[in-house]
């Protein structure tokens, strides 16, 4: 079983392509986005994506424009931006609209690997919490 479902997005292909390879061997299951347009597109298809690995940079839709459509589209879906160009402002504002982390690019692969694992435990608590409410609803529903 794989540890976590991940979209990647980056418009640097190579860059993609190398982290999906270092990523599978981890046994994480990748798929790439080339834009914020695209990833959003890839979330609509995938419901069982829980981590997002979002470039910061990217022509068009930016990150942080991305992570604000993927937090209100799907609020449990954790983000981790990524970032070549760290500025202290954008770091502090894609944490303020609710990334799980910030990472610089090129990110070491295990710290990477690591704060996924950990993005994805957070949204299974979330959704086991959610079905836990759901489910006391419903049990307390006919006393």
């Amino acid at each position: 079983m794989s540890i976590a479902k991940i979209l990647l997005v980056d418009d640097e292909a190579p860059f993609v392509d190398t982290m999906i390879k270092r990523l599978t061997k981890r046994n994480m299951d990748v798929l790439p986005a080339y834009s914020g347009d695209e990833s959003l597109e890839k979330l609509r298809e995938n419901k069982r994506v829980e981590v997002v690995v979002l470039d910061v940079k990217m022509p068009g839709m930016d990150g942080i424009e991305t992570l604000k459509e993927i937090k209100k589209q799907y609020p449990l879906v954790e983000v981790i931006m990524l970032t070549g160009h760290a500025t202290v402002e954008s770091a502090i504002e894609g944490m303020k609209l609710g990334a799980f982390d910030y990472l610089m690019k090129p990110s070491d692969i295990d710290l990477l690997v690591e704060k996924v694992t950990e993005a994805a435990a957070k949204k299974r608590r979330h959704e086991e919490k959610i079905i836990e409410a759901q489910m006391r609803k419903i049990t307390t529903r006919g006393r």
